[in-house]
């Protein structure tokens, strides 16, 4: 079953360097699903031709806001729909969760309450969830229709389903502790509170729930429902 990656952006020289891009990061997630992968850099200005150019698509975490003046996203925001309209498998992960709710009727802003970075707790139904997150921006009016799977005191809208066929997540299932420490050394200095990147680095080494939220990220591009 082939997935379209859809490239947002780039992932830090030093990450790439030991853990690849961000299309690689989900490579290793959804590893052992019998997937095969296709990424286009829609970052870059590279589309597929439509939404049949795949049998189910994921849209990856950004640098970059959904609000902000890209040529690249008025066509990313018309694929999301076309995808959506022909019923296809879809999930995005924070830049791609937030794309997805703006192209779909919702809103995004840059959070008055700051960043989240780092292990997160999440309640998602009756499950306690940790994940890695790293984000100032969010969704803060979902698309209509859409179901609150998950969310916290801070992120109130952290992962949605839209329809049968939509699923996303503010947090980063893809993320390990190695690229957490390195986005906490080399993207955060002058940016990110240095508390809130002291947190960050305190919490490495615990348990995430990253896997498990890939066996589900799995089931749906398989065509699960919510």
């Amino acid at each position: 079953m082939k997935i379209g990656i859809l490239q947002t952006g780039h992932a830090p020289d030093e990450a790439r360097a030991r853990l690849g891009d961000y299309d690689a990061m989900f490579h290793r997630l959804l590893g052992g699903h019998g997937f095969t992968f296709e990424t286009f850099n829609v970052v870059d200005g590279q589309f597929p031709a439509g939404p049949t150019d795949a049998a189910a698509w994921l849209i990856t975490g950004s640098r970059h806001g959904v609000y902000e003046p890209h040529a690249w996203l008025p066509p990313l925001e018309q694929l999301i729909r076309d995808i959506h309209a022909a019923g296809l498998p879809l999930v995005g992960v924070c830049f791609g969760h937030q794309v997805i709710a703006q192209a779909l009727g919702g809103h995004v802003e840059k959070f008055s309450g700051g960043w989240a970075v780092g292990a997160q707790t999440y309640q998602m139904g009756a499950q306690t969830l940790r994940l890695n997150a790293w984000h100032q921006d969010q969704v803060i009016t979902p698309p209509p229709g859409a179901t609150v799977l998950a969310g916290n005191d801070f992120c109130k809208y952290a992962a949605l389903a839209i329809g049968p066929n939509v699923l996303t997540f503010q947090p980063h299932p893809e993320f390990d502790d190695e690229m957490i420490d390195i986005l906490a050394t080399h993207r955060a200095p002058g940016v990110v509170p240095e508390a809130l990147v002291a947190s960050a680095q305190a919490a490495l080494g615990q348990a995430s729930d990253g896997p498990a939220m890939g066996l589900r990220i799995a089931q749906h591009l398989k065509g699960a429902t919510q």
